[in-house]
């Protein structure tokens, strides 16, 4: 009897870990919850729309169509299952649905290639309607081709700033500033280890080059203060403070917000996969072998939901990750080496940019004490604060416990960094002891008009 391999995502992790698993022989099932193949940054536009993949991706436009491509000749050799949500799993057994219908589908392998979400840090007004992540902003753009406002800021740091800044310039927005909470300084101690990719630094000097051509204005080393506005009118402004000292009030009417990106780890976690905390990134990560094995047998994790490094360094390790179950399994596999070689290059990379664009954990110590946290269920910092003080709630599940926090729609995906931060800035204690949220079961909510599938 052949083995049962599932794929969850389509991205250009899970694309590449299908491709090699058809080589193989095999015919997996590949699951994604969106509507088309290609993940988050080379996502597709809806059938019917006809803007080409320049005007799409850019300078990633070939990456994008090679990818694309692949995926269309492995249809007829994969079982597709689009539109459908992972929403738990127990050992060999995932539990999905596809619109209103549930059902379960069992594994010898599980490759999972969930993708990032934006890492973000709150800010003083961030809960007024015109505020929006980077990933959002950007899934607004290629989906649908419209802009968060007429007059937009963008707030944060990492690639994704930049990136989305230059598609929002081509787009034709009108883009009132770039705000980035880095400074030149940790940028240039990073040039060495980000050299370990020349191209993709080239393509983002190109991209401050497009900015500065258009003349949008870019601050540096800023620090956000406030995001202007009503609960009725929405977003108005921003203010933030200059490197120099000097406060910085830009009228606007939309903010897109965002430090880099986070694993999307709540499927390994429901797998029961162990993790580790990365003192650089200050966060949790599943632990994972060179090849992708996580400590559970027959689970694999690649691309940015094991660790962020890009859409190129996805690709690498999807393939390996297949190879690594395929071996597992038995197979004589080749190219393993090679491959291993290329992902350090793009780890090396990745802490570059780490270090280049780094998390700003220090904000989480300043927010005033009515500064919204978790949107969800508007908790507030000091009402974390307060958890702490009178509660000793020092732990994140226990903070949970006690103010809600992180127990919304996004169960904490957007929250949980910046919710940690806060809890171990007012307890004094390091954020490894704080731990982190813990995954419950649906990882996302489901339709009370769910029911089982009759073919399962």
């Amino acid at each position: 009897m052949a083995a049962r391999v599932i794929v969850i995502g389509a991205g250009p992790a899970g694309v590449r870990a299908a491709q090699a698993l058809v080589e193989a022989g095999h015919r997996p099932v590949v699951i994604d919850e969106g509507r088309r193949d290609g993940g988050q940054i080379y996502r597709r536009q809806p059938e019917g729309f006809k803007r080409t993949y320049g005007a799409l991706y850019g300078t990633e436009a070939a990456r994008a169509e090679a990818l694309h491509r692949t995926f269309d000749e492995l249809k007829p050799r994969i079982d597709y299952l689009p539109e459908t949500l992972v929403w738990n799993i127990s050992p060999g057994e995932l539990h999905v649905v596809t619109g209103e219908r549930y059902r379960s589908l069992e594994f010898d392998a599980l490759i999972i290639c969930s993708g990032a979400t934006d890492r973000l840090m709150p800010v003083k007004g961030w809960h007024y309607a015109g505020t929006y992540s980077l990933g959002g902003t950007q899934v607004a753009l290629k989906s649908q081709g419209c802009a968060i406002g007429e007059r937009p800021v963008l707030l944060g740091s990492g690639p994704l700033l930049y990136l989305l800044a230059a598609q929002y310039v081509k787009a034709g927005a009108n883009l009132v500033a770039v705000l980035d909470t880095s400074t030149p300084r940790q940028r240039f101690n990073a040039l060495p280890a980000m050299a370990a990719i020349p191209a993709t630094l080239l393509k983002g000097l190109k991209l401050l080059y497009a900015l500065k051509r258009a003349r949008v204005p870019v601050h540096h080393g800023v620090r956000p203060l406030e995001i202007l506005g009503t609960p009725g009118d929405g977003v108005r402004g921003v203010v933030a403070l200059l490197a120099e000292g000097k406060k910085l009030e830009l009228a606007c009417d939309a903010v897109a917000l965002g430090y880099h990106l986070r694993p999307e780890t709540q499927l390994a976690d429901l797998a029961g996969c162990a993790f580790e905390f990365d003192e650089a990134g200050r966060q949790w990560l599943p632990s994972v072998d060179e090849d992708g094995r996580s400590s559970v047998k027959g689970v694999y994790l690649a691309g940015d939901g094991a660790r962020v490094r890009g859409a190129d360094a996805a690709e690498c390790a999807g393939r390996l990750a297949a190879l690594a179950a395929l071996r597992d399994m038995g197979a004589d596999v080749q190219g393993v080496d090679e491959l291993r070689r290329s992902l350090a290059r793009y780890t090396r990379f990745a802490d570059g940019l780490r270090r280049a664009f780094p998390w700003p954990a220090q904000e989480a110590a300043r927010l005033s004490d009515d500064t919204i946290v978790c949107r969800c269920e508007s908790v507030t910092a000091g009402a974390l604060r307060e958890v702490v003080r009178a509660k000793g709630a020092c732990e994140a599940n226990r903070a949970k416990a006690f103010s809600r926090v992180g127990m919304g729609r996004c169960q904490g995906r957007y929250c949980g960094h910046a919710g940690a931060e806060v809890i171990a800035a007012a307890a004094g204690v390091p954020l490894a002891e704080v731990g982190r949220l813990r995954t419950q079961a649906p990882v996302k909510p489901l339709t009370m008009a769910i029911v089982e599938d009759a073919e399962t």
